[in-house]
Parts: C-alpha cells; sequence; structure tokens
C-alpha cells in the first residue's frame, strides 16, 4: 500500500458523502419546488367565504341552466376582458329577474357590478378587470327572492393594476361624456318585441391599484359607482358598479319597449360627479 492510499480511500468516502448529500438536498429542493409550484396554482377557493358575505348566508342554488356567462377563456387584455350575461327562466316560469351580482372571485374588491333588471333585460354585456386565474360568478335574485348561481373560469393577470389607456389630461376632458345606441331597424320584428341598447361613458374608472408613469404613486380609485338607465319613467337598466368594471365603462342591454318616446341615464362617480343624458327612440321603434 503506497503512503497516502488511505488518504485517498477516505477522501473518495467523504466525496460519495457529499454528493449522496447533495443529490439528496437537490432532490428536496425539487420536490419542495414541486409542492410550491402546485400549492401556487391551486389557490385556496375564496367562493365560499365570498357568497356568504356577499349575500348575508343565504341559500345559493345552482343556475347553471338559468343564468349563463360567456367570457374569454384566456383573455388577451386583462384590462378589458369581456362577460356577457344572459337569462333564461322556463317556459311558463312566471318568475321574473330582479337583480345579477357579477363577481370576479380573485380580484381584490370581488363584486364587479350589481344590476337591478327591468321588463325585458335577459342580456347585460359588458367589459371588466381580471387580476389574476380565477372563477367569476353570476347570481340572480328571482321575485321569488331565491337566489341562483353560475360560474365561468378566466385565465388573465394584472387587470386591476393596468395602466389607463389615456393621460390623465385626456380623460378629465372627456370625462362624464355619454353616447347612447339602439340596435332595432325596421325588419328586426313586432315594435314590442326585444330590442338592444348601449351607453357609453367616458371615464377613468381608475381602481386605486394603478401607478401614475411619471411620479410612480398610485392613483386614487375614482369610478362610476351608480348608473340609471330609463324608457320614459320606467326604470331599464340600474348598476351599482365597483372597480373591477373597465375603463369607460360599456354596457349593452336586451329591454322591452313601453312606448316611450325617450331615453334618459345618469351616472353618479365616487366623487359626486353626476352625467345624465337623454335621446329620443329610434324611428324605428
Amino acid at each position: 500500500m503506497t503512503p497516502d492510499a488511505t488518504p485517498r480511500s477516505g477522501m473518495g468516502s467523504k466525496v460519495r458523502q457529499g454528493l449522496r448529500v447533495l443529490r439528496g438536498a437537490a432532490i428536496a429542493l425539487v420536490l419542495g419546488s414541486l409542492a410550491s409550484a402546485a400549492g401556487a396554482a391551486e389557490p385556496a377557493d375564496p367562493w365560499p367565504e365570498l357568497a356568504r358575505d356577499i349575500f348575508n348566508g343565504r341559500d345559493l342554488q345552482d343556475g347553471a341552466s338559468l343564468i349563463a356567462i360567456e367570457m374569454p377563456s384566456r383573455a388577451e387584455d386583462a384590462a378589458i376582458v369581456p362577460v356577457t350575461l344572459r337569462t333564461t327562466l322556463p317556459a311558463g316560469d312566471a318568475r321574473t329577474v330582479k337583480t345579477i351580482t357579477l363577481v370576479i372571485d380573485q380580484n381584490p374588491a370581488p363584486v364587479a357590478a350589481t344590476f337591478q333588471v327591468g321588463a325585458g333585460v335577459t342580456m347585460i354585456s359588458t367589459r371588466v378587470r381580471v387580476d389574476s386565474y380565477t372563477n367569476v360568478h353570476a347570481v340572480a335574485e328571482l321575485s321569488d327572492g331565491r337566489l341562483y348561481a353560475s360560474a365561468a373560469f378566466v385565465k388573465a393577470s394584472g387587470g386591476c393594476s393596468a395602466p389607463a389607456a389615456k393621460n390623465a389630461e385626456e380623460a378629465k376632458a372627456s370625462l362624464g361624456q355619454m353616447r347612447f345606441r339602439q340596435f332595432a331597424k325596421p325588419g328586426d320584428g313586432p315594435v314590442s318585441g326585444p330590442r338592444e341598447a348601449q351607453i357609453m361613458i367616458r371615464h377613468p374608472n381608475n381602481s386605486g391599484l394603478q401607478r401614475d408613469q411619471v411620479t410612480l404613486l398610485y392613483v386614487p380609485a375614482f369610478f362610476v359607482r351608480e348608473l340609471r338607465v330609463w324608457q320614459g319613467d320606467e326604470l331599464v337598466l340600474a348598476m351599482d358598479g365597483g372597480i373591477s368594471i373597465s375603463e369607460d365603462p360599456n354596457i349593452r342591454f336586451t329591454y322591452l319597449p313601453n312606448g316611450a318616446t325617450h331615453f334618459r341615464a345618469e351616472a353618479i362617480d365616487t366623487d359626486g360627479h353626476v352625467f345624465k343624458g337623454e335621446w329620443p327612440v329610434a324611428a324605428a321603434f
């Protein structure tokens, strides 16, 4: 045996032991990373607690056949995600839909809006901010007081903190401007049949989570909190909104004509500004 044979053997044993320790540590690190990733991919479901808080513990029944949510499964722009809500009551059902609440579960302020609906409002379409991968719930309250919920899943992130499309001066100059569109044409059917209309409001609808691109300070929340639309003296649609409604709120809806000659709308934002508009009913009606 050479004089340095034993030391080399001892060193080799320590190296092999060290390698085993490193391999073990590496495996543990990988497993830990995988576990963390799995945990990040499956966060705790906030819906049960949200449902209790928003609806005061009332029972929510399966509403998949009564209220539908149409949204892209993967959003192109998380700051302006289109969403359409449609309600369908069974033939012969004498009940009516009173309100629809739209909840984006993982958003910082989950209740995007609550809509009070009038005669013939079976569809509401708007645009929302989505902050992270999330379930979206729509809950319809019927005239008998029962609640029905349905859900959809959306892949999007960063919508609530995305910078505004317009700068502050541009937004200020057009603040509160309203446009109203009616979509019926002479060949669309009887005058008493369903029609569609759309109201658009110029407003930054700041979420409070966006940063000024110059100062890097957070821009205070500033959004349309109430919107009411009347056909004559009859309320067609009302919205109590939150920070999840996108910049320049845009609401499209169905309704039943009631013979009125004018539509009018009123919106109120979080700073107390009141915006009003009035438009004649289109000649096709």
